[in-house]
């Protein structure tokens, strides 16, 4: 059985605690260690800092960056984050909705409701031809990043 009250669970969890009361510079300085050594957990609750200026100053693209590190270790909630930052085109040139929709698919199939929501309505803005080309690289991703779903 695995247990699941690890230290850097535990941690994390402190951090969220921290973040709920308004701490959010300590919060950032006890992410940060587990953020830096690839715990997508931590890697996601810092780009939400960004995301919503929390303890540091706005910025979508280091925002944007945190999610896709964490989303690329199949976090569900920072694939749907990356999948908003492209459909809006925040942090970035310009928004993409056929990256939109991967990053939005991908967090579905990893358990994200919100996603399901977010794809259905992505799905009314695109081109039949955005929607294949997005089921290409969903189908690409899928199996490596969530080989039995």
């Amino acid at each position: 059985m695995l247990a699941l009250a690890t230290p850097a669970f535990a941690e994390i969890e402190g951090a969220r605690d921290l973040m709920e009361a308004g701490r959010f510079k300590e919060a950032r300085e006890a992410l940060l260690p587990f953020a830096r050594s690839g715990n997508a957990d931590a890697e996601e609750l810092i780009g939400v800092m960004y995301a919503l200026g929390l303890g540091v100053e706005k910025d979508p693209e280091r925002a944007f960056e945190w999610y896709l590190r964490a989303s690329m270790k199949g976090h569900p909630g920072a694939q749907s984050g990356v999948g908003w930052y492209y459909e809006f085109g925040l942090g970035m040139p310009a928004p993409d909705p056929v990256r939109a929709y991967l990053w939005y698919a991908l967090s579905s199939i990893g358990g994200d409701p919100d996603a399901v929501d977010s794809l259905e309505q992505l799905q009314t803005r695109m081109t039949a031809d955005q929607i294949a080309r997005a089921q290409v690289m969903v189908n690409d991703y899928k199996p490596w990043m969530y080989p039995f779903r």
